[in-house]
């Protein structure tokens, strides 16, 4: 496989954001599971076929943010989870990082947004019945990152 082979899921209308969390989850995946340097894996998926499609700033915040304060995240979202960190699956992982970064630092997105996107990106890459596991950590998370926001029902 050379790299102009390596793509985000082929659906047609997405956005430039869903593409950047689309790639962005590739890089936490290849991170989790190579622990590689954030710069060679952003290097490499930047060279990826569709990537032009995608909104940079907001793919460089996640994959470099979520990495950044990975142990954070973590510690917010361990005591949500019925399992240890080490048994989610790399897909799981790596929504939940995305997902629990965004809750956290860009409160412009709404949380219902946040959460929908980080579903939607485990119902494609990830296993059987993943997409319901993350639902259920990060409207969990939502309600105490974003407590006024949750109660507010927006």
């Amino acid at each position: 496989m050379n790299n102009k082979t390596l793509h985000a899921n082929p659906s047609k209308n997405r956005s430039p954001r869903h593409r950047a969390r689309e790639f962005a989850l590739q890089g936490m995946y290849q991170w989790l599971l190579n622990n590689e340097d954030s710069g060679a894996i952003e290097a490499h998926i930047r060279e990826a076929h569709g990537f032009d499609k995608a909104d940079r700033e907001h793919f460089d915040s996640l994959l470099h943010g979520a990495i950044k304060q990975s142990i954070e995240l973590r510690e917010q979202i361990a005591p949500l989870i019925d399992r240890s960190i080490a048994e989610l699956s790399p897909i799981e992982h790596a929504a939940l990082l995305i997902g629990a970064y965004e809750l956290k630092n860009h409160i412009e997105i709404p949380y219902r947004v946040v959460i929908n996107e980080a579903v939607e990106l485990t119902k494609s890459f990830g296993g059987l019945d993943g997409h319901k596991y993350v639902n259920g950590v990060l409207d969990k998370l939502a309600a105490k990152l974003r407590a006024t926001e949750v109660a507010a029902g927006k």
